[in-house]
């Protein structure tokens, strides 16, 4: 296999169904944790920066998940601001139905810090500071 065969650009990774990535990645000892922590992230990271969201607002929305779990976080009317809500509700929303354990919600919780740091790298590469482009 080439190298260039792997390299996936921006937007491959932001065509990533993150929900689904979501519900199988969450579970004990899936094998699609590495694609949740791997290319899951970085896709989250690259939608939520072209939404113009910042990576404060998803290390906050992280805290959040982690004091109220999952199906709290998914009722919030703004889980972040602007126009990726709803965005991030359907992740929410796909995390909080196969959450059966706390452990799931500190792994979500991981994640979304994950997601946020990935977002502050890239903004830090692009000389930007994060939010609206």
């Amino acid at each position: 296999m080439n190298v260039t065969d792997t390299v996936k650009t921006d937007g491959d990774l932001a065509e990533l169904d993150i929900s689904t990535l979501l519900r199988f990645g969450l579970a004990e000892s899936s094998r699609m944790r590495t694609a949740l922590f791997g290319d899951g992230a970085v896709g989250a990271a690259v939608l939520l920066g072209r939404a113009g969201v910042y990576p404060r607002a998803v290390a906050f929305l992280a805290k959040i998940v982690h004091s109220g779990g999952a199906a709290y976080a998914a009722e919030l009317e703004e889980p972040v601001p602007g126009e990726a809500a709803d965005t991030v509700r359907t992740w929410l929303e796909a995390a909080a139905s196969v959450r059966h354990t706390l452990a799931d919600d500190e792994t979500l919780t991981r994640w979304l810090s994950a997601v946020a740091e990935i977002m502050a790298v890239r903004d830090l590469a692009s000389g930007t500071n994060g939010g609206p482009r």
